[in-house]
């Protein structure tokens, strides 16, 4: 039996480590292939991406499709539950958006390519 102390723990536990919220994230803008989630997210290699995949599917937030055809296609997207993850995402882009920010204004060098979604959020 598993226990929880804190929901969060919970909630971590799906969406937490580096790279789920990220997927998610682009995963909210619609159906994306594995390419085009690769290529949208600096640093992940094709094998990590596949397993966060896997194990958001897995948990029910992403629906994988696959396509009979050669060469070989498949589709990611975010169920109805995976959905619903969105918010926290977004509470999560908003904050980070603000803490670039309030570092930036402390001195701190930091190179930030910020994004017409993320821009419209922080205002």
């Amino acid at each position: 039996m598993k226990t929880y102390n804190m929901g969060i723990e919970a909630t971590l536990e799906i969406i937490g480590g580096k790279w789920k919220a990220l997927i998610i994230c682009l995963l909210m803008t619609g159906v994306k292939r594995t390419g085009e989630l690769r290529r949208g997210i600096e640093g992940i290699s094709e094998k990590v991406l596949i397993q966060q995949l896997r194990e958001l599917e897995r948990d029910g937030l992403v629906e994988r499709k696959v396509y009979e055809q050669m060469p070989p296609k498949v589709e990611y997207r975010l169920t109805a539950y995976g959905v619903t993850a969105n918010e926290i995402v977004a509470v999560m882009c908003r904050w980070g958006t603000e803490n670039i920010r309030m570092r930036q204004q402390r001195g701190e060098a930091i190179e930030w390519t910020e994004t017409r979604e993320e821009s419209e959020e922080a205002e």
